[in-house]
This record gives structure tokens, C-alpha cells and sequence, in this order.
């Protein structure tokens, strides 16, 4: 208090000095005013002085009460706090109590319920990952809430529940045997549901429409695999879709959809050839040229041959085969001697030759490109094979299948256009040369014909 009557009086003193310096600036220096003056502000500031200690002795008051009913309410909540540790422990001992009587009376349930659990849990993961699931969705959740139920102690199963899930695990068991036909909506090729007949194999496929179905266990959908496997697999599929009696040739998936996955990704035949790269759509491209030409050489000595042998009971010589061409070289040339004969037959016979052996080299020489050409993407495929093994390692295997793929496939693809060519090369050449035999045979027959004349 002293201490703030101290402050007062220097404030006092310094508010007196401002305004006389004020006053001063108006108007001329008085000492009996300045006296006068400061009289009256310390009986102002006096009166001030006394309401703030008022106001600060009220309110010292009010923040005691508070403080001692802060106290109270703090010494009560202790107390509540020591009671309810008491009541906590004793609790604890009751549970206990409890809890070991339980465990007596269950006994042998004991073990039984922790095979019921056990039984639960695993056949909830086999339910959720069963095809027979998009038939008879619901079994999971309840395998799910008997577990839980099995391993909390203070939830026990009745004999309902036990028998259900017996039941439950009997119907999967007989499902697994059956093949069954029911309506689903189905989820096609862009994103729409359709309402189709499914077809269920036992607990291993599902298929519709002759196509190969999936079942999301987490969406509990059916839908359309984005990718089909092959036509072996389709066409089994759709047989036994509209077949009701006898028996079908299907292949099973055991695995629940891991194999036919598999089998999903499994290149077909046009992305082999793709995977040749450059060198094998060469290589095919002179398969198939090799192809036209043998089909072209292959019909035109056939019908080259009919007409040969048409002539060979025909006495007149014509003009539409080689062997009447050659024939007409006797007609054009009655009184030459036999030598000077032999000579134009044998020329007729050089210029009939290119006819029937034409194109035959190039098929030839095809044949023996085509594994060259094989050779050659293998060596390219391996060359890029090293590099990737150079730049990454070894570590990721798919790096170096693109240089391995074209490594295999050309060479496959060069054997495969090689060994046909190879063939129909041997059999045109082989038809050719009879042909030309025949215009030999026929020529030596003129020959020796005009040679006994001679004689």
C-alpha cells in the first residue's frame, strides 16, 4: 500500500508539471493558482486512490472464494478417485472369481469351442474364395461372427450355431460335386451388367455364353474375363452349357481361377509371330511367297500333265503341250536324217524345259534362306538380350524376355516355313523331272522311229 501511495503522488506530481507548462504557455506564471491548482488534484486523486482499493480489496475477496471452492471440488474428486480404485479392484477380484469358475464349468467345451473357432476362421477364407460363393453369397459373414464369438470367453455357441456351421461345411463339400445352373447378373465387356445363365463346375469355374467367368469375392460379382483362353477351352465350355445329359470334356481349374490366369496369359499364336519382330514377318513373307508359287507351279504342271498324257493317245501333234510341240519338230522335219533329228528334238526339249522347271530354284533357294534368316533374329534377339542384362542385371527376368522371345520364335518360325518349302519343292521338282522324262521318251521313240526308216 505504501508503495502505491508512493506511485500516486509521483503521478500526481507529473500530471501538476504538464499542466503548468501548459498553463505557462497561455498565459503568464501565477504561484497562488499553481498552489491552488495542485490542492485540488491531490484531493481528486486521493478519492481515486480510495475506490481502487475498494475494487481491489472486492475482488481479492471473490478470488479467495474461488480458490477455496476450487479446493473442495479437488478434495472431492479424490476422494471419488480412491473409492473407485476400491470398487475397481474388488471388481477385478470378481472377474477373476468369475473367470475361473467359468473355465471349470466349461471344461471339456473349452477345447471343443477353440476347434469351433478354428473351424470357423479357416472355413471363412475357403468360403470367401469359393466360386460356389457367387451362387450362395452370406456364408463368409457368418463364419466371420462365429470366430469372433468363439474367441471372445464371455460369448458361448449354441447348439444352433454349431449345427449350422456342420451344415454349412456339408454343403460346401456336396456343392463341390455338383455342376449347377442358376441366373446372375453378369458384368460384360464394357462395364455393363447382364442378366445370363450361369453355369457353376463344383467349386472350380464358372462360365456363361461359352465364356470362362471370374468371381470377385470382395465386390461379390461375376464378370467376364477381359481375356479368353483358347479355343480348346472355349469350345468345351460352351458344349457343356448346352448340353443337360451325358457327359462333356471339360478342363477344371483346381485351383480356384490360378491356372486358367495363367492360361489367360499364355501368348496365342498371332502374338508369337509378333514377338519374331522384323526378321520374323520377313521370314514369313517369303513363306508365303515361296507358298504362291508352289500353289501356282503345283497346279500349272498338273494341268501341264493332263494334257501330256492326252497327247500320248492322240496321234496328232498339238499346240497346247510340250509334248506336241515337240512332236511337231518330226512333222516340220520329214526327210532329215535321224542325227540332225535328234538335234531339233533335243533343242524343242531345251526350250519346253524352262516352262516346266520354272520358279522352282527360287522355292529352293527360299528353303534354304529361311533358317538363315532364323539364325539371323536369333543372334539380333540374343544381342538384345545382353544388352538388357548389361544395363539391369538379372534381376527382373521380364527385361530380358522381349530379346529371348524373338531369339526362339524366329528361328521356330524359319524351320517352320523351311521344312514345308523343303517338301513341296521335292515334289515339284520331282513332277517336273517325270515331265521331262516323258518328252525324252517320246523324243528317243521319234529317233529310233525315223532311224529304222533310214535303215
Amino acid at each position: 500500500m505504501k508503495f502505491l501511495k508512493q506511485f500516486s503522488q509521483k503521478a500526481i506530481l507529473a500530471a501538476t508539471l504538464t499542466l503548468s507548462t501548459t498553463a505557462f504557455a497561455e498565459e503568464a506564471l501565477n504561484l497562488d493558482a499553481l498552489l491552488k491548482t495542485l490542492e485540488q488534484g491531490q484531493a481528486v486523486q486521493t478519492e481515486q486512490n480510495k475506490a481502487r482499493e475498494a475494487d481491489f480489496r472486492s475482488k481479492q475477496d471473490q478470488q479467495v472464494a474461488m480458490l477455496n471452492a476450487l479446493t473442495n471440488k479437488r478434495d472431492g474428486e479424490l476422494n471419488r478417485s480412491e473409492r473407485l480404485e476400491t470398487t475397481f479392484e474388488e471388481n477385478e477380484i470378481k472377474l477373476q472369481n468369475l473367470t475361473d469358475t467359468l473355465s471349470k464349468r466349461m471344461g471339456s467345451l473349452k477345447e471343443l469351442f477353440g476347434v469351433l473357432q478354428q473351424v470357423a476362421g479357416d472355413s471363412s477364407n475357403k468360403f470367401q474364395t469359393s466360386v460356389v460363393s457367387a451362387q450362395i453369397p452370406g456364408r463368409s459373414a457368418f463364419m466371420d461372427e462365429m470366430a469372433k464369438k468363439m474367441g471372445s470367453s464371455s460369448r458361448l455357441a449354441s447348439i444352433e450355431d454349431i449345427e449350422k456351421v456342420w451344415y454349412e461345411l456339408q454343403r460346401e463339400m456336396t456343392e463341390q460335386g455338383k455342376v449347377s445352373r442358376y441366373n446372375s447378373e453378369v458384368i460384360v465387356a464394357g462395364g455393363s451388367k447382364i442378366s445370363k445363365e450361369v453355369v457353376r463346375v463344383g467349386a472350380f469355374n464358372l462360365i456363361s455364353d461359352g465364356k470362362y467367368l471370374t468371381y470377385n469375392p470382395v465386390t461379390n460379382t461375376t464378370s467376364e474375363l477381359t481375356r479368353q483362353p483358347s479355343s480348346r477351352f472355349t469350345e468345351t465350355a460352351a458344349q457343356l452349357q448346352t448340353t443337360t445329359t451325358g457327359t462333356v470334356a471339360f478342363a477344371l481349374d483346381p485351383t480356384g481361377g490360378s491356372i486358367l490366369g495363367l492360361l489367360v496369359q499364355a501368348p496365342n499364336t498371332e502374338e508369337q509371330v509378333h514377338q519374331g519382330g522384323p526378321v520374323g514377318y520377313v521370314i514369313l513373307g517369303v513363306g508365303i511367297l515361296a507358298l504362291l508359287i508352289a500353289l501356282e507351279r503345283f497346279f500349272s504342271l498338273m494341268i501341264m500333265g493332263a494334257k501330256i498324257r492326252r497327247q500320248l493317245k492322240d496321234d496328232v501333234a498339238r499346240e497346247d503341250n510340250p509334248l506336241g510341240r515337240v512332236m511337231k519338230v518330226k512333222d516340220q522335219y520329214p526327210s532329215v536324217a535321224y542325227d540332225t533329228l535328234e538335234l531339233k528334238l533335243s533343242e524343242a526339249i531345251l526350250r519346253e524345259m524352262p516352262k516346266i522347271t520354272r520358279n522352282l530354284t527360287l522355292i529352293k533357294i527360299i528353303s534354304v534362306v529361311a533358317p538363315l534368316l532364323g539364325l539371323l533374329g536369333t543372334v539380333t534377339g540374343m544381342i538384345n538380350t545382353f544388352q538388357a542384362i548389361t544395363l539391369f542385371g538379372t534381376g527382373d527376368p521380364k527385361l530380358m524376355a522381349g530379346g529371348i522371345s524373338q531369339a526362339l520364335v524366329t528361328t521356330v518360325l524359319g524351320l517352320v516355313v523351311a521344312i514345308p518349302t523343303v517338301f513341296l519343292y521335292t515334289l515339284l521338282n520331282t513332277r517336273s523331272r517325270n515331265l521331262l522324262l516323258i518328252l525324252q521318251e517320246q523324243s528317243a521313240g521319234i529317233i529310233a522311229e525315223r532311224s529304222e526308216k533310214g535303215a
